[in-house]
């Protein structure tokens, strides 16, 4: 279902940068919403597709060393551009932990969501280009050149 230009770009300034009030519409829906907003969303590193799971742990990178990193939900966190589309980019990038697991994977997948650990509600997936090898010793990053789109 299409969404007009002016609410996509609205619903991602007020998800990932916690600007409220960005609209009349957006004020509107917000009427009942809870008093203990997020300070902050999770990223997280997939092996696969998350979406088609249960929530963020689905295909999640399981690396020893490897933990969800959280980024500021705001416009310190996020830079949101454009209309019909609207997309949204981190400002600086996303550092994982170093990780320290013998083993290997390959993270093809990374998704936004609301816990730090767990199964965690996605607000946003998508897939890496390039995608990131993950093996000891690497320090995985998602760059201010990764993005979400409302379209």
């Amino acid at each position: 279902m299409a969404k007009g230009s002016t609410f996509e770009s609205d619903l991602l300034q007020l998800v990932l940068c916690a600007k409220v009030g960005v609209s009349t519409g957006i004020v509107q829906l917000l009427g009942n919403a809870p008093s203990s907003a997020y300070t902050g969303l999770w990223s997280a590193l997939h092996t696969a597709d998350p979406t088609a799971g249960t929530g963020q742990n689905q295909s999640e990178l399981s690396l020893t060393g490897y933990a969800r990193v959280n980024t500021t939900r705001s416009t310190a966190g996020w830079t949101v551009t454009g209309y019909g589309p609207a997309t949204a980019s981190p400002v600086s990038a996303i550092t994982f932990p170093q990780l320290t697991s013998t083993s290997t994977n390959t993270a093809t997948f990374w998704s936004i969501g609301t816990s730090s650990s767990g199964t965690g509600y996605i607000l946003y997936s998508g897939s890496l280009s390039p995608s990131i090898n993950c093996s000891q010793n690497v320090t995985p990053q998602i760059t201010t050149g990764s993005s979400v789109t409302e379209s």
